[in-house]
């Protein structure tokens, strides 16, 4: 069975390139488009990883990641950040919410699928 993960980004040509190259190395992929759209598909079904934006409306990316971490069952799910911040600030809030990783966009798939084959849950 694929392992699934959770996309969660504000443009939907993004989700769909970052979905399109998991997909082709074998996961299955669900998407929100933000934090708050987000918690909600946290239904209770296991999520193997989350790649997650930062700046997103209504629910950002940092705020979404420590949202998760009080909901048990997603507290040890590892999340990828993938943003356009690259300041040593925002990757620091982004690691004390409990981001395993912070990846700048524009990224190449490759370098994508090896983080998530990195981190994601067995």
């Amino acid at each position: 069975m694929a392992k699934t993960i959770l996309i969660v980004d504000d443009s939907t040509s993004l989700r769909q390139v970052v979905s399109i190259a998991l997909k082709g190395a074998g996961y299955d992929t669900i998407e929100a488009c933000d934090g708050k759209d987000a918690l909600g598909k946290l239904d209770g079904r296991k999520i193997h990883l989350v790649i997650s934006d930062v700046n997103m409306p209504n629910m950002d990316g940092i705020t979404f990641v420590k949202e998760m971490k009080n909901i048990p069952s997603y507290k040890f799910t590892p999340v990828i950040m993938l943003t356009t911040e690259a300041g040593a600030d925002k990757k620091a809030e982004g690691q004390a919410a409990g981001a395993k990783a912070w990846v700048v966009k524009p990224f190449q798939p490759e370098q994508m699928i090896a983080a998530v084959s990195k981190l994601v849950l067995p």
